[in-house]
């Protein structure tokens, strides 16, 4: 049997559910470790995660942006593709909060 390369557990195939941008694309194979969770995925079976990402429009969402300055308040801009997918529109009304000290949370 297989040892885990982060933790020396012992690693077992399973299939697992894989999340991209918080959306569930199906569940794959994997070889994952009974002791810390670490997944492992072929070549293979990451082209086809690939494929199902393209499928749902999710492949290539993730950018970039520079926080910005308008007046005395911060701005942060989003890439047309992502506002697309969202189906933002300019004028709309969202909600912005924190969670936690790294991650910004808008809600539409």
């Amino acid at each position: 049997m297989k040892k885990c390369d982060e933790c020396g557990g012992k690693i077992a195939n399973k299939k697992v559910d894989f999340f991209l941008f918080g959306e569930n694309l199906g569940k794959f194979e994997a070889e994952v470790c009974t002791k810390c969770g670490e997944e492992l995925f072929t070549e293979k079976v990451s082209d086809q995660i690939d494929e199902v990402a393209k499928k749902k429009g999710l492949w290539g969402l993730e950018s970039k942006t520079t926080v910005g300055r308008v007046g005395n308040s911060f701005d942060i801009r989003i890439s047309s593709k992502i506002a697309k997918h969202l189906n933002l529109k300019k004028g709309e009304i969202v909600t912005v909060h924190p969670e936690g000290r790294n991650k910004l949370v808008v809600l539409i």
